[in-house]
């Protein structure tokens, strides 16, 4: 069940739209005009989830950074007060994310490594060849062409497995059990099922590695569930974390932001004239603020009493804080609902903040740096093949973007 809002102020409940919130016709990159209302309202509002208990939901940037930093505030889901997303039957707890320092920090430095950016950066000349090798297959083939399935997800699918150890031959799989597990409206017992295949795939994948370890992240992990750092369960679970995390976020950035751009011509057209690699970096910062397709907010349960404009949230209470207000947020991002390829867009919450901050941002950003530095370049006619109003957008996921995005040139 998705979570449906009602605030709970003075006076009989308002309804709300659901959580999170629908967006307004012909406004697919804006946040719901339902989170702008609360942010008018004040600083914080009280909101009730689909368990019928009350959260509380922080509007402003500067909060919201200051409560992911709090080490008073939990990631764990299982802390009384922790604002679930839907029931949660054990499976929700995807390895280290959704746990808090020490252990939280012991997991994430097994895999932190692959992501340095010097790593990354070494890998930029192979994401280059899989972007190229991928748009000539586009222009060699017919049009109009879903954009998502010729090259938003081949792209970050291919990186991923590389990196991972995965064969890409079993994209399919992966992608589709992916889907289930990030559909707000699941069914438990089916996101329960595609969480186990996940799992299983892994751990099948891991006992191959162990007979015949190679040079990947999932190799790595065997050799630390051999010196009895990890479980093989634990190391499964992280894979799942690491696949499903690697693929779907940067796949829905490519293609949402493809479509920003060309509902924004003037802003695309300083793509599509430029090799200035720092104006390219500038741009997927903002693209990344600018769209913040994370949605259902970052939540956190409170564990002892902190004070938050003004406001005491105690102990065994719950925040939710939605990361694409902090983001349209007028006093960190001056006129933020206009797209601005030149601002400068660094400090934005799309990755989130503090020690729970994605772990493969410096991967995600050099890969949509190669994606939209050679796209509009190499596609200089690229235009979309369907309006706006028939596009099929990702309303039922807690990743935003388009199912489909049919293009031509």
């Amino acid at each position: 069940m998705a979570d449906t809002l009602t605030v709970a102020g003075p006076g009989p409940s308002a309804p709300v739209p659901e959580f999170p919130m629908p967006r307004a016709a012909g406004c697919p990159f804006d946040p719901p005009p339902g989170l702008g209302a609360a942010r008018e309202e004040g600083p914080l509002t009280k909101v009730r989830l689909w368990d019928g208990k009350d959260y509380w939901l922080l509007t402003r940037y500067a909060d919201q950074r200051a409560v992911l930093l709090d080490p008073r505030v939990s990631a764990d889901l299982t802390r009384p007060g922790y604002p679930l997303q839907a029931p949660s039957n054990g499976t929700n707890n995807i390895s280290f994310i959704l746990m808090d320092d020490p252990e939280h920090a012991r997991l994430r430095r097994m895999v932190t490594a692959p992501f340095a950016i010097k790593r990354v950066e070494a890998l930029r000349p192979a994401v280059q060849k899989i972007v190229d090798d991928l748009i000539d297959e586009m222009l060699a083939g017919p049009h109009p062409v879903d954009l998502v399935e010729a090259f938003a997800l081949p792209v970050p699918s291919l990186v991923i497995c590389a990196l991972l150890g995965v064969p890409y031959d079993d994209h399919d799989f992966f992608q589709e059990n992916s889907k289930v597990l990030i559909r707000r409206d699941a069914d438990m017992a089916d996101r329960a099922a595609a969480h186990g295949k996940l799992v299983g795939y892994l751990d099948q994948l891991m006992g191959e590695k162990t007979a015949h370890p190679g040079d990947d992240l999932l190799s790595g992990l065997v050799a630390r569930v051999r010196s009895g750092e990890l479980t093989r369960t634990d190391a499964a679970q992280m894979g799942v974390l690491l696949l499903l995390a690697g693929h779907e976020t940067t796949a829905n950035m490519i293609a949402l932001g493809t479509l920003a751009l060309l509902e924004h011509p003037e802003q695309l057209a300083l793509l599509r004239d430029t090799d200035d690699p720092k104006l390219i970096a500038s741009a997927v910062e903002e693209l990344l603020r600018y769209l913040s397709i994370v949605h259902g907010g970052r939540r956190r349960a409170v564990l002892a009493d902190i004070e938050v404009a003004g406001q005491v949230i105690r102990a065994g209470e719950g925040v939710i804080m939605p990361n694409d207000l902090a983001n349209r947020d007028p006093e960190a991002f001056p006129d933020p609902d206009r797209l601005d390829l030149t601002r400068d867009a660094r400090r934005h919450v799309a990755f989130g903040f503090g020690v729970h901050q994605c772990l493969g941002q410096p991967l995600a950003r050099m890969e949509l740096q190669v994606v939209y530095g050679t796209l509009y370049r190499r596609v200089p006619g690229l235009r979309a093949a369907a309006g706006i109003g028939e596009l099929p957008f990702k309303h039922d996921g807690s990743v935003y973007g388009v199912h489909e995005l049919p293009v031509t040139w």
